[in-house]
């Protein structure tokens, strides 16, 4: 998964707050809101279908390794691989997640549960997806794992999470674009295992979406003026977990111009159904004048976003119209 960076609007400099330190504030909402996350959690467990990555990689494709074999010819597209690498090593960085959510929402009750029943469910990501990559010989795999190693010893934690309200926040958007990104990938593969593989990925990734999605909508009933702020701070700083891997700038590049995941996408797939239309922000009443402020500059924010996403897809359908004309000088030349 790629953050949408390419050509995107100059976003504000504007101070965000400091790392996550739980706060009073923080209590009193994952006190207010655990009989929702119990009701989400419990819905999760009856609607989740647990799965086994083993039983959906074709092992018998497979073949051994030489020591120091490296894989040089490849089937995919470049870009393809590109968001292949880029996903996969999102997934490597579990721990770090982990971390993130439970150093504002702690282990105890419902909020554990949950972290732990999630972490399980997103550890076999890796599983599934390296094991087809290993027996279909889709990227270099030496070059994998010494990009593994950095990425880990690195670490990703998510910044600009200060709070509970927008550890939520960015989790749903997140979560989304996960999904998003794992499934376009999966349309890409030409190979019906590669292609479950990255089905059962993003199944998993849309129903976390929901968890944070509707505890995020019900929060915004209860606390509204936490909650539009915190929105607005995620969409503002949004970035995902590719930002710190190696050689990121060109792989999310790849992934955009190949229509995987971009601007535009960020924006019509996510922002506008999620923030504008589960979420109603602009029907949220109650607000304090700051929280009323912050919503102004969401909206603000927003519509500069939907006119520089526009102005890419504009740019892409005249590429793509132009494309056949260029083609037939070049043979005419």
């Amino acid at each position: 998964m790629v953050t949408p960076a390419s050509d995107s609007p100059a976003l504000p400099d504007e101070a965000l707050p400091d790392d996550a330190v739980p706060t009073a504030a923080d209590a009193e909402l994952l006190r207010e809101m655990t009989p929702v996350a119990e009701e989400l959690f419990e819905r999760h467990l009856k609607r989740c279908k647990h799965w086994y990555p083993h039983e959906h990689v074709p092992w018998s494709e497979g073949r051994d390794f030489a020591v120091g074999e490296r894989i040089e010819e490849f089937q995919l597209p470049e870009a393809v691989r590109s968001s292949l690498f880029v996903n996969l090593l999102t997934e490597d960085n579990l721990p770090y997640y982990t971390l993130a959510l439970t150093s504002l929402t702690g282990m105890d009750d419902v909020w554990g549960e949950w972290i732990r029943r999630w972490t399980a469910e997103e550890g076999r990501h890796s599983i599934a997806i390296r094991d087809w990559l290993t027996v279909t010989r889709q990227l270099d795999l030496r070059e994998l794992e010494d990009a593994r190693m950095a990425q880990v010893q690195t670490g990703f934690f998510p910044r600009a999470i200060p709070t509970v309200a927008d550890l939520f926040v960015y989790l749903s958007l997140q979560e989304l674009a996960t999904r998003i990104a794992h499934r376009n990938t999966g349309m890409l593969l030409g190979d019906a295992a590669g292609s479950e593989v990255m089905t059962r990925v993003a199944t998993d990734e849309n129903h976390h979406f929901l968890f944070y999605r509707d505890l995020v909508a019900a929060a915004l009933e209860r606390f509204p003026s936490v909650m539009v702020p915190a929105i607005e701070r995620q969409v503002r700083s949004f970035e995902m977990p590719g930002a710190g891997m190696p050689a990121f700038k060109e792989h999310a590049k790849r992934i955009a111009d190949a229509g995987i995941y971009d601007l535009p996408t960020h924006h019509s797939q996510i922002l506008v159904p999620v923030v504008l239309r589960e979420w109603k922000v602009t029907a949220v009443e109650n607000l304090s004048g700051a929280a009323e402020s912050a919503r102004e500059q969401l909206l603000t924010l927003m519509n500069r976003i939907g006119r520089v996403a526009e102005r890419m897809r504009q740019r892409r359908s005249e590429l793509e119209l132009n494309l056949p004309r260029i083609g037939s000088r070049l043979r005419n030349a």
